[in-house]
């Protein structure tokens, strides 16, 4: 069955529901616009949205919400948005665990399903702190592994990195592991994308 296209909210362009998308940001305030534009598109589409940041603060979400007449206290009481420390949920005991976040990713996909909400969607950031976790040396091959889970558990994702914690070659190899990238304001095909296939060798 086709999957619904959405929006990112951040461009005009719209997508099949569980797009995989890499943003490398180099500005603090065009990371928090995507997040902001991001998780206000699923909510007005009846998603079931979540952030994964160290940055972003209940405040701003519910300050920039209201501002567009949702009441973020409402949208968190029925559980359409969910806010949660990046360190929290992508480092659980100090370590980086690729099957504990596919687990994290594919319940929440299930929950949204079961809870009746037409999609859902997660935008979080990754720190440059993973290069030197336990797990991080791991963090290519769960990108990969993310896009195998999307064919089959549709979580529009974005994926934002910091291009000043990393260095170009740590970027580029980043930028293997996402089918799609924000570009100029743009979300284009990646032609550095290498398939799961090849690159885990499926």
């Amino acid at each position: 069955m086709a999957r619904a296209e959405i929006s990112l909210g951040f461009t005009e362009q719209r997508f099949p529901a569980g797009a995989h998308v890499c943003q490398l940001f180099t500005d603090d305030e065009e990371r928090q616009n995507a997040v902001l534009a991001f998780l206000l598109s699923g909510l007005r589409a009846t998603e079931r949205v979540s952030c994964f940041s160290d940055k972003t603060s209940e405040e701003r979400v519910a300050e920039f919400l209201d501002d567009h007449d949702i009441s973020y206290a409402e949208r968190k009481a029925s559980g359409a948005i969910s806010l949660a420390p990046a360190g929290g949920v992508y480092f659980e005991d100090g370590r980086f665990d690729p099957d504990r976040m596919l687990l994290v990713l594919t319940a929440f996909h299930d929950d949204a399903v079961r809870d009746g909400y037409v999609a859902s969607r997660v935008i979080g950031e990754m720190s440059p702190e993973i290069q030197q976790m336990p797990g991080g040396s791991r963090l290519l091959e769960y990108e990969s592994r993310v896009s195998v889970l999307l064919r089959t558990h549709s979580v529009t994702t974005v994926c934002q990195y910091d291009a000043r914690g990393f260095d170009g070659a740590m970027i580029l190899d980043i930028l293997k592991v996402h089918p799609l990238m924000v570009v100029q304001g743009s979300v284009v095909n990646n032609p550095f994308f290498i398939t799961p296939e090849t690159y885990l060798g499926l």
